[in-house]
C-alpha cells in the first residue's frame, strides 16, 4: 500500500500550504502529493488527472476534507467509483471517513450531496446579498473608464484637477495619473 495525497483550493490566490502540511503529517511523501488551484465543480484538473495515472490497486489517497476532492455530487460519486474500480481507497482525514467498505461508500455519497447543497446555499445567499446591494444603489464591476480626451481638454481650458474629478465623478488621483502620463 502506497499513500498519496490530494489538495485543492478554489482560486489561485488561496494557499495549499495547510492541506499539504496535514498530508505530510500523515507521512505522505512530497512527491506523492498532487494539487490543484481550481473549482471543485471542474472535473478537468491537472493534479487530479495526474493522480489518477499514478495510483495503482491497493493504494490509498488521503484528502483533508470531502469538499477538497469535489463539490458536485455526481462528479464525486464518479471519482469515487473510478478509484474504487482501480482498487484504490480514498480517506478523508478531517471527516474521518473512507471509501473502504460498503458503509464508507454510502456515507461518502450522502456527504457529497450535503456539500453540493451547501455550495448551492452559499450561491443563493451571495445572489440575495447582491440583489439587496443593487436595490440600495451599490454598483458592481469596474468603474467606467475615464475619457482621457475630456480630461486633457478641461485641463487645457484651465480647469484644475479637483474640479475635473468632480465633473467626471472620478478620483482626483486618477486625473493626476492621466495628466502626468508621458
Amino acid at each position: 500500500m502506497r499513500l498519496f495525497g490530494y489538495a485543492r483550493v478554489s482560486t489561485s490566490q488561496q494557499s495549499l500550504d495547510t492541506q499539504v502540511k496535514t498530508l505530510r503529517t500523515y507521512k505522505v511523501a512530497k512527491s506523492r502529493i498532487f494539487t490543484d488551484k481550481a473549482s471543485g465543480s471542474n472535473v478537468n484538473r491537472p493534479g487530479l488527472d495526474l493522480l489518477k495515472v499514478k495510483v495503482e490497486k491497493g493504494d490509498v489517497i488521503l484528502v483533508t476534507k470531502l469538499d477538497r476532492l469535489g463539490r458536485d455530487t455526481a462528479d464525486m460519486i464518479n471519482l469515487i467509483k473510478e478509484f474504487s474500480q482501480m482498487g484504490v481507497a480514498v480517506r478523508f482525514i478531517d471527516d474521518g471517513i473512507s471509501t473502504e467498505g460498503t458503509m464508507g461508500k454510502m456515507v461518502i455519497t450522502i456527504l457529497s450531496a450535503v456539500a453540493e447543497a451547501e455550495r448551492a446555499r452559499i450561491l443563493e445567499r451571495t445572489n440575495e446579498g447582491r440583489i439587496e446591494a443593487i436595490a440600495k444603489g451599490i454598483k458592481f464591476g469596474r468603474n467606467p473608464s475615464i475619457d482621457r480626451k475630456a480630461v486633457t481638454e478641461l485641463h487645457n481650458q484651465g480647469t484644475g484637477a479637483t474640479e475635473i474629478a468632480k465633473k467626471l465623478n472620478v478620483a482626483r488621483s486618477s486625473i493626476y495619473r492621466i495628466l502626468n502620463e508621458p
